[in-house]
C-alpha cells in the first residue's frame, strides 16, 4: 500500500489509524524556524530566529502582538501563523468590548486549539501547518502556551518548536527549575542563550533573533536590536576574557619557573 493512497483529505484514515495530513502539519512546523517561550511568575518573553528564504530578501515576522497581556511567537507556516493571530486578535477585542475586561489567556488558547481542531474533521479542510508558543497575563498570573495543528494545546514553563529545537530545550530542561523566580534580565538572557543554541555554530547576532517582553506593569513590546545585542554582549565575551587570563598567566609562570631554577644551580656554580 502507497502512503498517497490515504493523504488525499484530513477524514481519510490509514489502516494503521493514522491521519496523515495532520502528520504532515506537525511535519511543517517541524521544519520552520525555531520559536522559544519562557515564563517566570511575572514575566514572560517569547523569542524566534530571523532566517531570510535568500541573502537578497528579508525575514518574516514570527511574532505577533495579540493585546496588551498576549502575544504569540509561531513556528511553521507563516500565512496560517497570521491567519490564526488575526483570529486571536478578534477573540480579544470583542470580549474587551462586551465584558470591559482582559480576555484570559487560557479561554483564549481553548477557543484557538477549537478552531484548529475543527480543520482535522472536515473533509474540504486542511490543518493549519503551524504551531504557535502563546505567552499571557492575566489575573491568575503568566501563562505560557503550545497549540498543536492536531487542535491540542499543554501548558508549560518553557518549550521551543521549530527547526532545531531540540537543543534549544535540552537547554531549557537544565534551566527551568530556576525559571519561575526568575528576574526580567534573567529571562531574557536564557532566552537569548536558547535561540544560540538553535544555531548550531553559526555565531549569534542581533540581527538573527526577535526577542518580545510582557509583564506585570508591562505590556507586550519587543526588544529593540541594541538591547539585544548588550545581552549577547554580556556573555559572549566573558570567554573571551577568560581566554585572555589564562593564556597571560601561562608566560607569567612560565617565567617564574626558570627564575626559581637558576637560583638553585647559582650555589653549586660557586
Amino acid at each position: 500500500m502507497f502512503r498517497n493512497q490515504y493523504d488525499t483529505d484530513v477524514t481519510t484514515w490509514s489502516p494503521t489509524g493514522r491521519l496523515f495530513q495532520v502528520e504532515y502539519a506537525m511535519e511543517a512546523v517541524k521544519q520552520g524556524s525555531a520559536a522559544i517561550g519562557l515564563r517566570s511568575r511575572s514575566h514572560v518573553v517569547l523569542a524566534c530566529v530571523n532566517k531570510a528564504q535568500s541573502e537578497l530578501s528579508s525575514h518574516q515576522k514570527k511574532i505577533f502582538k495579540v493585546d496588551d497581556h498576549i502575544g504569540v511567537a509561531i513556528a511553521g507556516l507563516t500565512a496560517d501563523g497570521r491567519v490564526l493571530s488575526r483570529y486571536m486578535r478578534s477573540e480579544s477585542i470583542n470580549h474587551s468590548f462586551t465584558y470591559e475586561s482582559p480576555l484570559p489567556v487560557g479561554r483564549l488558547v481553548v477557543h484557538l486549539a477549537d478552531k484548529a481542531q475543527v480543520c482535522t474533521q472536515r473533509s474540504w479542510k486542511r490543518p493549519y501547518g503551524v504551531g504557535l508558543l502563546v505567552g499571557g497575563l492575566d489575573e491568575s498570573g503568566a501563562h505560557l502556551y503550545y497549540n498543536c495543528p492536531s487542535g491540542n494545546y499543554f501548558e508549560y514553563q518553557a518549550f521551543a518548536i521549530g527547526s532545531r529545537s531540540q537543543a534549544a530545550k535540552t537547554y531549557l530542561e537544565r534551566r527551568f527549575e530556576s525559571f519561575g523566580d526568575s528576574s526580567r534580565e534573567d529571562l531574557i538572557k536564557d532566552a537569548i542563550l536558547a535561540v544560540r543554541e538553535t544555531l548550531q555554530g553559526e555565531t549569534l547576532k542581533s540581527s538573527l533573533c526577535t526577542v518580545s517582553v510582557l509583564g506585570v506593569g508591562e505590556p507586550f513590546h519587543f526588544l529593540d536590536q541594541e538591547t539585544i545585542q548588550k545581552v549577547i554582549d554580556t556573555f559572549e565575551k566573558v570567554p573571551e576574557e577568560e581566554e585572555g587570563e589564562a593564556e597571560a598567566a601561562a608566560p607569567a609562570e612560565q617565567g617564574g619557573g626558570s627564575g626559581s631554577g637558576d637560583q638553585d644551580v647559582a650555589p653549586m656554580e660557586m
